[in-house]
């Protein structure tokens, strides 16, 4: 097989080779692990591979010989318009355990098929009615035409906003259902959609330097942006390998209106409908709202709810034998905070209490945190701040 060897086309087939290799890594993770975000990342490396290699091959020679140069016309290396869609997938898949394809979901997917189909028209005609270059008489690769290149990222731009959107319904959701937010909040999610922004603005970025120095705009000027979009997907794949994101919280939600979040709840008849929109409520307190208050207060206090790290606010409901529905909005509204909020409060509580006791003097402070339910130092030491304005070695000193 030809492969011209160079500068510009060694390095790209670094980064392409290792990608390829990351991506056959995650395909095989996920048959073993049955992990499903793993199947839509590898695809998504796959793509990116994809994406790079006109530029690789072309800079090997592949342009410039036959029939090399027919397989990169007539092949579409450069799936723009599935790109989006399946970091989108991704995103529902790492949050949300109940993520299933449906059929709905493979509208998605049309505009990506339907560029399939132009190319291989394209092929036919050419090749078996025509017999020669028609529509690649011009010597362009199609997959390079500014009306395919600008729609591909437009596409892209939406779904990444989309992943954004469906990111934070979820955070609210967590917030609102489990007393160990910050846990399931999943830096690797914020990571790798930072670094899909990246690669989304690295064209606008070359436009713009393209201004100052029109040289940029060449065949091997362009090549410097092939090469930050390929290392940008080396480290997302080697980065989301090794992520350990497990969702356990099944939901569904509706992406784009501010309407309750429904928990799925296996083997109960009677659904769990979150209000993510209101953390609190500016009405009058009911007289059931103060009852249900009472109650939470008495059993959280009483049975020492709170120490529990995992606590959600199923189990709470359980406790108390109700719908968790009847406690989300009894605590937006009779206490003004969210669930994590809440329980955290007590958590804070039960520390501070132990501060006065002088139980700092005989254990670590991340001792102590871990006996009143925190999970995590950064977490205690965001809740604390956030509610004393003070420091736990800062609370300490002014005791």
């Amino acid at each position: 097989m030809l492969f011209q060897f160079g500068f510009y086309s060694s390095l790209l087939l670094i980064t392409f080779s290792q990608g390829i290799l990351y991506s056959v890594l995650l395909l095989a993770k996920a048959i073993k692990t049955e992990n499903k975000p793993n199947y839509w990342l590898s695809l998504f490396i796959f793509l990116c591979c994809l994406y790079i290699a006109p530029w690789m091959l072309g800079f090997a020679g592949w342009y410039d010989n036959q029939p090399y140069r027919d397989i990169l016309f007539y092949t579409p290396f450069q799936h723009l318009l599935l790109i989006g869609p399946v970091i989108y997938f991704y995103t529902q898949s790492l949050l949300n355990p109940s993520f299933q394809l449906t059929q709905k979901n493979f509208i998605h997917f049309i505009p990506g098929i339907g560029y399939l189909f132009y190319i291989l028209g394209l092929w036919i005609y050419d090749q078996f009615i025509f017999k020669d270059y028609f529509f690649y008489k011009d010597g362009l690769d199609k997959d390079f035409e500014s009306w395919y290149q600008n729609i591909g990222l437009i596409s892209m731009m939406i779904y990444f906003i989309a992943s954004i959107r469906y990111y934070n319904l979820y955070r609210k959701l967590m917030f609102q259902v489990v007393s160990y937010a910050d846990a399931v909040l999943f830096k690797w999610i914020q990571t790798y959609l930072y670094a899909f922004l990246v690669m989304l603005s690295l064209p606008i970025v070359l436009n713009i330097v393209s201004l100052f120095y029109p040289e940029i705009d060449s065949y091997t000027g362009t090549w410097w942006f092939f090469l930050f979009f390929s290392i940008i997907m080396y480290y997302i794949a080697i980065t989301g390998y090794s992520n350990p994101i497990v969702a356990k919280i099944p939901f569904e939600i509706s992406l784009f209106t501010n309407q309750p979040a429904l928990l799925l709840q296996p083997n109960k008849s009677e659904e769990v409908i979150i209000d993510i929109e209101h953390e609190t409520f500016h009405e009058q307190e009911s007289l059931e709202t103060s009852i249900w208050k009472n109650k939470i207060e008495t059993l959280i206090t009483k049975e020492k709810l709170y120490e529990n790290p995992e606590l959600t606010l199923t189990d709470l409901a359980k406790k108390l034998e109700t719908n968790a529905s009847v406690i989300s909005r009894v605590v937006n509204q009779g206490f003004g905070l969210n669930f994590n909020d809440f329980i955290n409060q007590y958590r804070i509580d039960a520390v501070k209490k132990a501060f006065n006791a002088g139980n700092h003097k005989k254990s670590t402070l991340l001792g102590i945190a871990f006996d009143c339910g925190f999970n995590s130092k950064a977490t205690f030491n965001r809740a604390f701040k956030k509610s004393t304005g003070l420091s736990p070695k800062d609370f300490i000193e002014n005791l």
